[in-house]
């Protein structure tokens, strides 16, 4: 996985305070402010970026596409990035990752396509029950996988299920500046009911003589001519004959990351990949830990090898929290002193850090933390 260790806004997202806001700020609670202003207008506040769904439409058997409208406090992001999306459900906030695939305009409408994912609470609420004119909290864009060396060169963009998103943006972006550079896209699914704005993919791969577009299913038999089947391989591959001069762009499941990884990393001009697949829960199961918090002087037991996150959310306590897949860093905390194990890589590290992220790591050892 590719990412920064901290979310990167898309632009500066500071702006000059207005004399109302500069005078007001030493007598008016932010929080107060929001509650009355909501009242008057869904997505007012003083400083939250929100964003108020104005359309919902289904973009395949399983995903629906979110048109929202954030409100000024948004900084907005850019094609391929990434950023929190949080709503209230059943008296609790949850958090999720999402990669917009409709980038701000003159409008400054943005949107975002959520697949269904099973025990997905957010997802779930978002497909089955938001409607128009609900409102949702943003958070600022993060992510590295960005056209930052321009559009004329040459990229190839691997997507498995709703790593689709983060490269629809991408090619989005290519196809409004006349694909000036080779692109090609592989995007694999189960089934082709699964698959994700079909008829655009196919009208860009006829526009533009310089974009490519294969469908590749795992589940069930190609039919079409840009269609095929099986999972990510070499032969799959083979067709690229100028793959070392491309740059590669892989998102999906953390398997299918990896298989990416080890078949072009060394082959391919430049790789880079974000795998949204959730750590294992355990890597290790015997024994226990004690986790201390020293802001809250609280202590209790963990089992040993549990992911922080979801050990602390166990004891009832509800840490700030985002991707829960370690891009993010909104989980991010200091530890003053205990032993850890990256539930990705298996690193273990003992030093004290100033941003543990608690979604992909489990303690080894008892820990001391900054909660």
């Amino acid at each position: 996985m590719s990412a920064r260790p901290r979310p990167t806004p898309a632009r500066n997202s500071s702006r000059p305070e207005s004399p109302f806001r500069r005078l007001a700020r030493p007598w008016l609670s932010p929080g107060v402010f929001d509650f009355w202003a909501s009242r008057l207008h869904p997505t007012w506040s003083w400083e939250r970026p929100l964003a108020r769904i104005l359309e919902r439409r289904a973009e395949s058997a399983d995903a629906v596409t979110l048109v929202l409208r954030p409100n000024r406090h948004w900084a907005g992001c850019l094609p391929g990035q990434h950023l929190n999306v949080s709503a209230e459900i059943d008296g609790c906030r949850v958090t999720r990752s999402y990669s917009p695939t409709g980038l701000p305009g003159r409008d400054r409408r943005i949107a975002i396509t959520v697949k269904a994912v099973e025990g997905g609470k957010l997802s779930r609420y978002l497909c089955e029950q938001a409607q128009v004119g609900d409102v949702l909290d943003l958070g600022p864009a993060f992510g590295e996988l960005r056209l930052d060396k321009g559009a004329h060169v040459a990229r190839l963009l691997l997507a498995a299920g709703s790593g689709i998103t983060p490269m629809i943006a991408l090619t989005r972006a290519l196809a409004a500046q006349g694909m000036p550079a080779p692109l090609s896209l592989l995007y694999w699914a189960r089934k082709r009911e699964q698959l994700c704005f079909v008829d655009e993919l196919r009208g860009y791969a006829a526009a533009h003589p310089q974009f490519q577009v294969r469908f590749l299913l795992t589940g069930e038999a190609a039919l079409a001519r840009d269609e095929g089947e099986g999972r990510i391989d070499a032969a799959q591959l083979a067709s690229l004959a100028d793959l070392a001069q491309r740059e590669v762009y892989a998102c999906g499941p953390g398997g299918f990351v990896d298989q990416a990884r080890a078949l072009l990393a060394t082959q391919a001009r430049s790789f880079q990949a974000e795998a949204f697949s959730p750590p294992p829960r355990t890597l290790e199961t015997e024994g226990t830990v004690e986790i201390t918090l020293a802001a809250s002087a609280r202590s209790f037991t963990v089992a040993r090898g549990q992911s922080l996150l979801s050990a602390l959310e166990a004891q009832g306590l509800k840490p700030a929290s985002g991707c829960r897949m370690g891009i993010c860093n909104t989980c991010a905390c200091g530890k003053r002193s205990g032993s850890t194990r990256h539930l990705h890589t298996g690193d273990v590290q003992h030093e004290p850090v100033s941003a543990l992220r608690l979604c992909v790591n489990s303690a080894t050892s008892d820990l001391v933390l900054d909660l």
